[in-house]
């Protein structure tokens, strides 16, 4: 991470968001993406079978911890003053 400390910009001092908080930013939505593309998946629902994947702990536990983080990272992104 030693290149994300040298990050300067000679604007950061005018603009309201660093070039960091963007970088977290994108991070953040990159994050909560793979976070929905854990939750998805499994055969179509059909009246005539039923698929039990859907309470497997990719989808019950993992994914929404993974979209949750990126929620959280995404809020310190945009309040974090660098």
């Amino acid at each position: 991470m030693k290149w994300f400390n040298n990050l300067k910009d000679e604007n950061d001092s005018k603009m309201p968001l660093a070039m960091k908080n963007y970088i977290l930013i994108l991070l953040g939505a990159v994050i909560i993406i793979l976070g929905f593309i854990l939750m998805a998946g499994g055969e179509p629902a059909t009246p005539e079978s039923f698929d039990y994947s859907i309470f497997s702990f990719r989808r019950i536990t993992l994914a929404p911890i993974v979209v949750v983080a990126g929620f959280a990272l995404e809020v310190y992104a945009i309040l974090k003053r660098f």
